[in-house]
């Protein structure tokens, strides 16, 4: 769905620069000096609103999150809601996913949370799910040698291609969870849209795939 533009976007991107990184580009290989430490790094692709990279932030101090988001209206809405949250590990990109390889470095990122893709459910759309084998390229070059992918949805078809896609470029397969809120995992943290999905009933899918 299309956002509506926010007047104030543009002002609260001017104005909360230490938070939303401007130019992130020139951060490259240099984010743990941004964030005055060398704590593992774990990026949220396609962060929301908001609640889930702060959520985790508050449950791991010893963790730096990064979220990237395209959409200023919805970037500006996670701003906030971290800025509120007083956590000083959290930094936000407002940007395209699609060259992460541009933003950072060789192994710099510990964990990738993929967080209720948008699925692209027509054929002629692969290209663009975020678990297509160009974006998995990526994902390999970024991340530590031990570092993990997580991928979290409501939609089944993509859960299934996403673990064939896994699959097919190596990656193993770490957990595969067909029912997560059946478990009741402490751990969870939800996004916004995975409370909308799981109090209509819907089934929530999670796994977690490394590369070898």
């Amino acid at each position: 769905m299309r956002q509506r533009h926010k007047p104030w976007a543009d002002d609260f991107l001017k104005n909360n620069t230490q938070l939303v990184i401007p130019d992130a580009a020139s951060k490259k290989g240099e984010w743990g000096q941004l964030f005055g430490n060398d704590n593992p790094i774990h990026l949220e692709i396609g962060t929301g609103k908001g609640q889930f990279i702060t959520g985790m932030a508050e449950q791991h101090p010893d963790i730096n999150f990064i979220g990237i988001e395209l959409a200023k209206s919805i970037i500006v809405m996670a701003g906030s809601k971290v800025k509120a949250s007083e956590q000083d590990n959290v930094l936000l990109i407002h940007g395209d996913a699609a060259g992460l390889n541009e933003l950072f470095a060789e192994n710099e990122i510990s964990v990738i949370y993929l967080n209720f893709s948008d699925p692209w459910p027509k054929k002629r759309h692969a290209k663009r799910r975020l678990t297509f084998h160009t974006f998995l390229e990526q994902y390999q070059s970024i991340l530590h040698p031990e570092g993990e992918i997580v991928l979290k949805t409501d939609n089944q078809g993509l859960f299934e291609y996403s673990l064939v896609s896994f699959s097919q470029f190596g990656l193993e397969l770490r957990e595969v969870n067909l029912d997560l809120h059946n478990e009741e995992d402490p751990l969870n943290i939800m996004t916004e849209y995975e409370e909308k999905f799981s109090a209509k009933g819907q089934r929530i899918y999670r796994c977690r795939a490394q590369f070898p």
